[in-house]
């Protein structure tokens, strides 16, 4: 019988992606979600409501893995009741999988929970790791700190382990994204430094992502906290660059911190998401034996703006035609 992959948050940006991965692995997929809108098409699709049980619970008897990725998007402004809503969501959500897998007769045999390398605090002259890191302060790191919280306190069977994706800027060339974010200022001429420009960023290539999953699993004895980053950490004026020589774009206007906060206004989002310093290192990864396939930004940048959208990811670049494309191998 072909094993199954559970996946919760499943018509979500990290969602979309899984599904279609491990659907081409030949795996059970079950993605789980609110509604269909956003869901790949892969797999079978069950409704929950994120706080209680229901029939998806079944799902989750004896699968071989279960993702929950659910939670509210903290892309907006943090008022009081977004920021109720973030941190319920998440703690609701993994409560519920907790639940879930307390009642069944063959548990999981592991259990991946989201969580985010924003967690750690701003150092200026080191990485921050899964041994050594100090968590720093602030609302997200708040509900970083109680998520991973309620993760590891819920009792669970000794056969089920667990892992908390502490996860950078996942790269991917999908509308919305931070990849497309930054594709497009630099395209405007808005591709200089944000702020200071020395924040340090914590990023991963989707293909790389997807991998790490994959070698968690398969690794029974790496459990608790994993970074998922990329081995080297740009700062944010490297970063920009880097995005500015994909496009041949010479201009580049920075953006002082006011500037930032005007737009975060109007766009009803936060600076945090591009001032504050994530320099998370993946140690038990790269200690573990893992290699990265897009671990050199320029790199993973030229791969991705070759591979627009879910499809496009996952057909080799070599089986599609690149008709009027050759002909502008600047632009990103």
């Amino acid at each position: 019988m072909k094993s199954t992959v559970v996946i919760l948050g499943a018509n979500g940006f990290l969602g979309r992606y899984l599904t279609r991965h491990f659907a081409r692995q030949g795996k059970e997929v079950v993605a789980i979600a609110r509604h269909r809108h956003g869901l790949s098409g892969d797999g079978l699709f069950l409704e929950w409501d994120g706080r209680t049980l229901g029939p998806w619970a079944l799902a989750l008897e004896g699968a071989e893995l279960v993702i929950n990725l659910a939670g509210r998007t903290v892309n907006c402004r943090y008022d009081t009741a977004n920021r109720r809503e973030i941190l319920e969501s998440r703690l609701a959500s993994t409560r519920v999988v907790a639940e879930a897998i307390r009642g069944c007769r063959v548990p999981p045999k592991v259990w991946m929970n989201a969580s985010s390398a924003t967690v750690y605090r701003h150092a200026e002259d080191h990485a921050q790791d899964e041994w050594q890191g100090e968590s720093g302060d602030g609302f997200s790191v708040e509900v970083v700190r109680k998520w991973e919280q309620a993760f590891f306190a819920e009792m669970l069977p000794g056969e089920t382990r667990k892992l908390a994706l502490r996860t950078g800027m996942v790269l991917a060339h999908e509308p919305g994204t931070v990849f497309a974010v930054l594709r497009g200022l630099v395209r405007a001429g808005l591709g200089g430094a944000m702020g200071k420009g020395t924040q340090r960023v914590s990023w991963i290539h989707m293909g790389d992502f997807l991998r790490a999953i994959e070698f968690l699993l398969r690794d029974p004895l790496i459990d608790g906290v994993v970074n998922l980053a990329a081995p080297e950490f740009p700062t944010n004026r490297e970063l920009m660059r880097h995005f500015r020589e994909a496009a041949a774009m010479p201009l580049a206007l920075p953006a002082a911190r006011w500037m930032l906060g005007i737009g975060a206004r109007l766009l009803r989002t936060e600076t945090e998401l591009v001032l504050k310093s994530r320099w998370a290192d993946p140690r038990r990864l790269r200690e573990s034996g893992f290699r990265w396939q897009h671990g050199h930004l320029p790199d993973a940048i030229d791969h991705l703006r070759e591979h627009e959208g879910l499809d496009a990811f996952f057909q080799p670049i070599g089986s599609r035609s690149m008709g009027a494309r050759v002909w502008l191998p600047g632009r990103v």
